[in-house]
């Protein structure tokens, strides 16, 4: 059985949940495909979560999904202290100076995922998108005028345009033969969240250490959030701890600057690199998030990007104009182009840091250093900065 639409999404994260629902009041017939059933978070805290940026947060209020998740599992960071590897080194980017309510909200994935859900299926529902999940790709079949994609239910998809938003491993971005350049950071991402003795006042803390860098974001209450980006060794050594002594050792990495800590959260890890690939869009193809990109996790901007590629390419395709193929590459043009300067900012702001921070170079050590203390004397770049990555 062969089923049209305008859009078929392959791939129901963040990302394309976010792009299937932006696209819902159009006049395009969207289909969104996912291979896992998203299932309702329970009472315990997320191993995974995400620094939202404010103007995330807002595109996924005009979807209808932020109100809906639990605001008492919801944190916001005022305030983000960064230390250097040196004693006097640090750097402190404030809200209230730069004129905003907060710098982000740090926030479950399963809370997300699931609130996402909930206005999929209700616009599943009313018409809008059609839901697929769970069924998986089996085989993608490019013609001239559309696309054809097999499914393990015996559906075949038939669409103008094929959204890959299936993350770092893309079987859309495989099938179309888009090449990818994966440089492995021989490290992995470390995290964990904690109760903590004392109050993180809506206080994120950062720490570039030679072992890596060690993150402690807000969580409601007194927890937080740990990510430790570090060597592949001492990730395991971290993951080997038990409980207390993990607990021990990330208060002792993080100076102490939250009093005692406890393990609410086993620690679990996720390989990282960077990811280029050769090409966004393809004539009837176009990828978004971790597809199209993928960056370190120092920054924490990784689902920032691809929430603002799904913003971006919402946008392209509601208000193509006279132009009715929304598969047609001049048009998909528009988005890449539109994209590609805030990713390759971001990957080679990120890139770069984790390459200067690596490094043992004495003076590297000393450049980095004093690097972060003239950018704290200069409260008009940090505003810059702290604007750009709130977006």
């Amino acid at each position: 059985m062969t089923e049209t639409f305008d859009i078929a999404v392959i791939g129901a994260g963040l990302v394309g949940t976010n792009l299937a629902l932006a696209l819902a009041p159009s006049r395009l017939r969207v289909a969104l495909v996912e291979p896992r059933v998203t299932v309702q978070p329970d009472a315990a805290w997320d191993s995974r979560i995400y620094a939202i940026s404010p103007g995330s947060a807002a595109f996924l209020g005009d979807l209808g999904a932020w109100q809906s998740v639990d605001a008492t599992r919801i944190a916001r960071v005022e305030t983000m202290r960064i230390f250097g590897d040196a004693p006097a080194a640090s750097l402190e980017f404030s809200a209230y100076e730069a004129g905003l309510s907060e710098l982000a909200f740090i926030a479950e994935n399963g809370r997300l995922q699931a609130a996402l859900w909930q206005q999929v299926q209700q616009s599943d529902h009313a018409g809008h998108v059609t839901c697929y999940c769970p069924a998986a790709c089996l085989e993608m079949t490019q013609h001239a005028d559309a696309t054809e994609i097999k499914l393990d239910n015996g559906i075949t998809l038939r669409a103008k345009l094929v959204v890959g938003a299936d993350g770092a491993q893309s079987w859309v971005r495989a099938q179309a033969g888009i090449k990818v350049n994966t440089q492995a950071y021989a490290q992995h991402g470390v995290v964990a969240n904690f109760s903590c003795a004392a109050p993180h006042r809506d206080t994120a803390f950062q720490w570039f250490r030679t072992d890596g860098v060690l993150a402690l974001l807000p969580l409601p209450g007194h927890r937080v959030s740990m990510v430790w980006s570090t060597d592949d060794a001492h990730a395991q050594d971290l993951l080997a701890l038990d409980a207390s002594t993990l607990a021990l050792r990330v208060s002792e990495a993080a100076q102490h600057a939250l009093g005692a800590l406890q393990v609410i959260t086993p620690a679990v890890a996720f390989p990282l690199s960077l990811q280029r690939v050769a090409a966004f869009v393809q004539p009837r193809l176009a990828l978004v998030g971790d597809a199209a990109h993928n960056v370190h996790p120092l920054a924490g901007q990784g689902v920032n990007l691809g929430l603002r590629d799904a913003r971006e390419l919402a946008a392209v395709l509601r208000d193509c104009g006279a132009q009715n193929d929304c598969g047609d590459y001049a048009l998909l043009r528009r988005y890449e182009r539109a994209r590609r300067e805030d990713v390759l900012s971001m990957q080679l702001a990120t890139d770069g840091l984790q390459k200067l921070f690596a490094s043992r170079a004495v003076w590297l050590s000393r450049a980095r250093n004093l690097g972060m203390d003239i950018l704290a004397k200069q409260p008009l770049l940090k505003n810059l900065l702290v604007k750009h990555a709130v977006a």
